[in-house]
């Protein structure tokens, strides 16, 4: 379903060459809950970009559902991004003045359905990340982790191929974390594909695989109870 074949990204600061990624090959299946892990500047983050079409490879090939998403133009990448990816991001970059059913409901409002039609999938999305009650609430009257639901609400609406995760609960409290990790692991169960950035083990430890980087390459491939690759 996504697949990298020898992807690598390599940047440019003078005459120097730096590698963020490199030569990484990696199949994820449907419906698995990836975490990846690794040291600061192992190349996490750059992984995920390119895997939501965020960036493109300078080196290798990426497809999501056999659609190419290397080598293509910006308005494609746009494309794809809006109607198979959904992202959600430390940070929860609500717009303020919307409530909570016009900020989830605006990928789809984005991509040309009227609000009308929208509201009522926005109203049961919230309802499914336990957010019935604060349909019409604003960011301001929601708490950290009410904000972080409506972000993973806003971010599968359209029911994306993959839901992209870049330390989701990296402003959250303990226990606040714990819940949203809870509800990505129900949203897996119930048949979404989730690729989660995360530096802690505890919390990778609710996907079903997590994959290593060291250096910007695989150091490491491990199914959860299961062998490793």
């Amino acid at each position: 379903m996504i697949e990298l074949r020898n992807a690598g990204k390599m940047y440019r600061q003078g005459a120097r060459e730096i590698y963020a990624l490199r030569d990484v090959s990696l199949v994820i299946k449907k419906g698995e809950f990836l975490s990846i892990m690794g040291p600061s500047g192992s190349g996490k983050s750059t992984l995920l970009n390119l895997i939501g079409g965020l960036d493109q490879p300078t080196s290798g090939e990426i497809f999501i559902d056999s659609t190419p998403l290397h080598g293509i133009s910006d308005n494609e990448l746009t494309l794809i991004r809006r109607r198979n990816v959904g992202f959600v991001f430390q940070f929860f970059n609500l717009l303020p003045l919307l409530t909570a059913a016009e900020n989830v409901g605006l990928p789809l409002l984005l991509d040309g359905e009227s609000f009308s039609l929208v509201k009522p999938k926005a109203e049961s999305i919230l309802r499914k990340v336990g957010l019935g009650e604060r349909i019409d609430h604003r960011p301001e009257q929601l708490s950290g982790g009410e904000m972080q639901r409506v972000a993973i609400a806003r971010a599968i609406i359209g029911n994306p191929a993959v839901l992209l995760a870049d330390e989701p609960t990296g402003n959250l409290d303990s226990h606040t974390s714990e819940e949203i990790f809870l509800l990505l692991k129900s949203l897996n169960e119930q048949g979404q594909t989730i690729v989660m950035v995360t530096h802690d083990p505890k919390a990778a430890a609710y996907g079903t695989r997590i994959v290593t980087l060291k250096d910007g390459t695989t150091s490491q491939d491990i199914s959860i109870g299961g062998e490793e690759s």
